[in-house]
Order: C-alpha cells, then sequence, then structure tokens
C-alpha cells in the first residue's frame, strides 16, 4: 500500500466516524446501522482526529501518479475545511442537520440501491433516533430562524413518513412500528423545542469564505476579486438578455418570453414522463460530437412513488442522486412526480423548456449522469465519492466546482448542437446564466456581512427569481456557504480551460470529466501537466 492510498484509508475511516450516513450514500459497508454522534464531546473528538491526520499529510509526500496526488489534495482540503466549518459553521449548532441526518438515515436506505435493504440496520437507525434528537436540542443555543423554520418544516414531514407513508413501501417490516412511532414522537419533541431558539446572524464571515474558495475549489483570488468579477458580469449578462430577447421577439420582454415557454407542454399529465425520456435520449444523440455520453451506465425515469411524495416536498429529496460510488450497481434512479391537480399547473411545472435544460441536460444525459459514471472509473479514489449527494449537500466542497460548474456548462454547451434550442430557449438559457451569477453576489455579500437577508431578498426579487424560490434560494445560501460559488465560477473556469485546450472539443470534455469529482482548478493543474494545454 501506498503512502496516499494508506492516508485516504486513514481519512475514510475518520470521515465515516462521524458522518455515517454518508457512508450509506456512498455505498460505503459497515456504517448503516449507526447515526452520526452528537454528544458534547464530538467536536473534540473530531479535532483530535484532524490534527493526527494532518500529521499523516506532513508525512506523505505528493505521489507520483495522477490518482495519488488528487487524492492526497482532496484528504488536504478535507482536513482544512472541517477543522475551519467546526468553528465558522459548526454542524452540531445547526437545528436542520439534526432533522437531515435523521430522516436521511432511513431514507436513503429505503431508496433504489444495489445492497438489498438491510432491516436490522433500519430498526438500529430508528432506534438511534430519539437520543440522536436529544443530543441535538441540548447542543443548540440559538440558530438562524429561517434555518430554524426548515429543521421544523423537515421534523414534521419526516414524522408524518413515520407514522404513516414509510409503512407502504415494499420493504417495510411490521417489526419497525414501536421505534418509528418513537422516532415521529421525538421529532414532534425536537420541533417544539426548537421554536423557542433565539434568533442568531449566519454570516459565516469573509476568513471562512475565503478559506472554502482557496481550499476548497482551488481558486487563487480572493473574494473581493470574486465578487468584482461577477458584479461586472452580472450586468453584462443583463444588457446581454435584453439584447437577446428583442432580437428574438422586440413586443415581448425576457419574462414574457419565458413564461411563454411554459405553455408548450406534454399532451396530457400521463404522457410528461415520455417527455422526459425522449429528451433525455434527443440530449444523448446530439450530444455525441461534443462529449462522450454515458449510455454503459443505464438511467432509468420512474413515477416518484406515493409513499414518498409527501417527504419530498419537504426535504433534500432529489430527483436524481449521484450512484453510490463505493456500490454503483448498472444505473441510476431518475424521479418524476407523478400527475396532480389541477392538470395545467402541473403541465406548467413539466413545460418542454424545463424539462429539456434542467432535467434532461443538468441532471440527466449528459450532465451528472455522465459526469458521475465518468467518476467510477476516476484514477483517484476520492474523486469517485466526493461528489456523492448526501442529505444536506454534497459529501465533500471540493467536489463542487466540477460537479456543479459541469452540469450548468452543459446546458450552455448543448446550444452548439444544431436546433436543440429554440431560440426562445437561448433566450431561458441566458437567464439561467445571469440567475447562478446573482445568486454568487448573495453568496458572498451574505456572509462577508454586507446583506442583510433581508437585502439578499430584495435582490433575488429583482434578479427575476420567481417568488415561490426565494425564501429557500436565501436559506440555502445562510446554510451552505461558498457553495453557489461553485456554479458560476465552475462554469467560467471549464471555458477557460477549453479555450487552452490543444485537441478537439470531444477529447477535452471527456478528459475534464474523467478526472472524478475534483476541483476544475486541480483537473486543469493534471491537464497542464501532461502537456495538454496552452
Amino acid at each position: 500500500m501506498s503512502d496516499v492510498a494508506a492516508l485516504v484509508d486513514a481519512y475514510l475511516a475518520h470521515h465515516f466516524t462521524f458522518r455515517p450516513v454518508d457512508a450509506s450514500f456512498m455505498g460505503i459497508a459497515g456504517h448503516d446501522h449507526r447515526l452520526p454522534p452528537a454528544a458534547p464531546d464530538t467536536a473534540a473528538a473530531e479535532r483530535t482526529g484532524l490534527a493526527a491526520l494532518r500529521a499523516m499529510l506532513t508525512a506523505t509526500p505528493e505521489g507520483d501518479s495522477v490518482g495519488e496526488r488528487l487524492d492526497r489534495r482532496l484528504v488536504e482540503a478535507q482536513v482544512t475545511l472541517t477543522d475551519a466549518a467546526l468553528d465558522a459553521s459548526p454542524r452540531l449548532a445547526n437545528p436542520a442537520w439534526y432533522t437531515g441526518e435523521a430522516a436521511f438515515a432511513i431514507i436513503g436506505l429505503l431508496l433504489p440501491r444495489a445492497a438489498p435493504v438491510d432491516p436490522a440496520a433500519i430498526a438500529a437507525r430508528l432506534a438511534a433516533i430519539p437520543d440522536f434528537l436529544a443530543e441535538g436540542q441540548a447542543n443548540l443555543i440559538a440558530a438562524p430562524s429561517v434555518i430554524t423554520a426548515r429543521a421544523r418544516r423537515e421534523a414534521a414531514s419526516f414524522a408524518a413518513f413515520l407514522r404513516g407513508d414509510m409503512r407502504q413501501h415494499p420493504d417495510w417490516q411490521p417489526g419497525w412500528a414501536d421505534t418509528a412511532t418513537a422516532a415521529a414522537g421525538a421529532l414532534d419533541s425536537f420541533s417544539a423545542a426548537i421554536a423557542q431558539l433565539p434568533d442568531r446572524p449566519a454570516a459565516t464571515g469573509r476568513a471562512y469564505l475565503e478559506t472554502l474558495m482557496h481550499a476548497g475549489h482551488g481558486l487563487e483570488f480572493d473574494a473581493a476579486a470574486a465578487l468584482a468579477k461577477v458584479d461586472a458580469d452580472y450586468a453584462r449578462l443583463t444588457v446581454e438578455l435584453a439584447q437577446l430577447a428583442a432580437a428574438n421577439d422586440p413586443t415581448q420582454t425576457w419574462e414574457q418570453q419565458a413564461e411563454a415557454l411554459g405553455q408548450h407542454t406534454a399532451a396530457a399529465p400521463e404522457t410528461v414522463i415520455d417527455l422526459y425520456r425522449a429528451l433525455d435520449a434527443r440530449a444523448v444523440a446530439d450530444a455525441a460530437p461534443l462529449v462522450t455520453p454515458a449510455t454503459e451506465f443505464g438511467l432509468e425515469y420512474r413515477w416518484l412513488p406515493a409513499y414518498f411524495a409527501a417527504v419530498a416536498r419537504d426535504l433534500y429529496f432529489l430527483p436524481y442522486r449521484s450512484p453510490p460510488g463505493g456500490a454503483p450497481g448498472d444505473g441510476s434512479i431518475y424521479w418524476v412526480h407523478p400527475p396532480s391537480e389541477p392538470a395545467a399547473d402541473y403541465l406548467r411545472g413539466n413545460d418542454v423548456a424545463s424539462v429539456k435544460i434542467i432535467h434532461a441536460v443538468h441532471h440527466g444525459s449528459i450532465g451528472h449522469h455522465t459526469q458521475n459514471a465518468r467518476a467510477r472509473s476516476a484514477q483517484s479514489r476520492m474523486a469517485r465519492i466526493a461528489g456523492t449527494d448526501c442529505a444536506l449537500g454534497l459529501a465533500m466542497i471540493s467536489a463542487g466546482t466540477m460537479v456543479e460548474g459541469w452540469a450548468c456548462y452543459v446546458q450552455d454547451l448543448m446550444a452548439e448542437a444544431p436546433d436543440f434550442y429554440s431560440p426562445t430557449e437561448q433566450v431561458l438559457l441566458k437567464q439561467f446564466e445571469r440567475r447562478n451569477a446573482a445568486s454568487v453576489l448573495v453568496d458572498i455579500r451574505l456572509h462577508t456581512g454586507e446583506w442583510s437577508r433581508e437585502q439578499a431578498i430584495a435582490f433575488y426579487r429583482s434578479a427575476g427569481f420567481a417568488e415561490a424560490r426565494v425564501e429557500g434560494e436565501v436559506t440555502r445560501n445562510l446554510m451552505l456557504p461558498g457553495t453557489r460559488l461553485m456554479y458560476w465560477l465552475g462554469i467560467e473556469m471549464i471555458r477557460d480551460l477549453r479555450q487552452r485546450w490543444k485537441a478537439d472539443t470531444r477529447s477535452f470534455h471527456d478528459t475534464l470529466i474523467g478526472h472524478g469529482n475534483v476541483p476544475i482548478a486541480w483537473a486543469g493543474a493534471e491537464m497542464a501537466r501532461a502537456g495538454l494545454l496552452d
């Protein structure tokens, strides 16, 4: 075993000690029966483990291969970021961390996986929920009010699932009934207790934000430079959006044109899933000259089962999740919400443009689906699992510029496929690009203290965000600092690398995502080291 391989083993052992639910999502055996520790000495124990890993890093050389170099860098980033987060953004002080971990400790094991459902593991986790939430209640002193509100919604939704819909799951065991009921009662008690938490500011501060940028995303500039760049880009995109809309239809604003796209839908609610499948297949075919689609790794669109429908509305329940790197099986499931009333609203919520851009391209076909398939065979072990979707976002934030940067970038890439998008859909694409820039401005200005929550809400409204999304976007900014940076800056870094690439377009994209889920800056460094960039 190489020095780097031993370092990765040591890091993963540490990670799974404190984050066993992550292990379940990654398909790593041996942790499905556990919930995270949350006792008063947890943070101190974690710091002790991080100090040991830091000493091991110092004694571990870089390694000779691409995989070893990226593994070491990912471990170093995780040690740095985890240590910083214990002070600036501690999960143990976040009420929604407790509700999210408790919920997905169970739901994650009930989602389709290569491994069969383990009734004993679910029973053990159900039995552990009351003590876990009691420890959380003892740890919580104050929290941002929007995060507390989210935790209470999650607690109510998951408690209802435990009392009702879970019992309709095909793997339900009658022996779980008593522990599920007790867990639901503990969620009720936790929600009532945190309702009394005092509000507190959520800004993590410039220092932590820049630690995320430098150590996590591999960026060489600071928050002020990022803000200046994105401010300028947002202003430019605002002009470009208006110009593109005027060229497409001078009688309608971009808002009106985007609204009109909602009228282009499937013929009937029951055919919406066929629309998803057809647009995914078309994206795979049309993208072939630009990137090699992951046709060897299946993607199956299915109606979301009724027993998940209610809980999916209130939790971080993604329609598509990255397959577990430790046990990926041979494909992924993509959930489509089944028809609901009124039918016209359901069809508008699944209009052709939205399904094409968001679902078929961004998440399916050549987006996250192809990216995840390539990550499964990356040389770096850490890069195979870093982009795993867990209970509250990515397992390792360093995966973010590649994961989200790539999926947003390919939305625009498909404009290079002849006739894939209509002119009006390209107006919507430009608005999506502008929206990503707007989210970065909020991300930075909230966490450096320049903007209040109310100012962030006002800006999102002025930027054209749907009213129903505004509160959720700000809550996400507050809970997950530095993550909106990943989208916009990831796109920009991919574009820059593509300009420097010496060979054809398809080989560029295949090479880039072949590095797995690592910061794009590090993948670029490896491409330059191999002599592939000007």
